[in-house]
């Protein structure tokens, strides 16, 4: 299920994530977030199973959402990658039919090292749900502060949402030029 946004506040989104992936200090503030919370997640030792249920959204009962900060430093991400990787990521998003995770790629996540926080906090180890939560819910405080210190205007959108935004007119994905 996806909640509808108005043009306007899609603009404002999309004007939003392409004004922050240009400033490296975005970029910067995101990576010393997604470290805090590496260092959480390397103390804890949750197990992954490789499995992709992360990735199935619907068929796992979960949503992702991202910042407008985040967005922008995986849209910055995304433009970094080499060519080949961004025509893999680009057919990956052509095929996808709207559920899930498009960069989900033969239940890996083709996008690992550049996925938003929500990715990376999340397990489908049972034992991990309650320090998932607690660390998601303090370190999402300080994504917040980090809009408000940077100036960046705070926007929490859905993940595919987020997506269709960026595939707009002019799209800003598929990244094939």
């Amino acid at each position: 299920m996806s909640v509808s946004i108005d043009p306007a506040a899609m603009a404002q989104v999309r004007e939003g994530v392409l004004s922050a992936s240009r400033r490296p200090d975005v970029s910067d503030e995101i990576g010393r977030i997604y470290a805090e919370l590496a260092a959480e997640i390397e103390t804890r030792r949750p197990v992954c199973i490789v499995s992709g249920r992360c990735c199935r959204f619907e068929e796992y009962g979960h949503r992702l959402f991202a910042t407008t900060m985040e967005l922008g430093a995986f849209y910055r991400g995304l433009i970094g990658l080499g060519q080949p990787e961004r025509e893999r990521l680009s057919a990956a998003m052509l095929a996808w039919d709207g559920s899930g995770c498009p960069f989900q790629i033969s239940r890996l996540c083709g996008v690992h090292g550049i996925r938003p926080f929500g990715c990376r906090v999340y397990f489908c180890d049972s034992t991990a749900q309650q320090w998932q939560q607690d660390v998601y819910e303090r370190l999402h405080g300080k994504l917040k502060q980090a809009h408000e210190k940077l100036g960046v205007p705070y926007f929490y959108v859905e993940w595919r949402q987020a997506l269709g935004i960026m595939l707009g007119e002019p799209p800003l994905l598929p990244l094939m030029e």
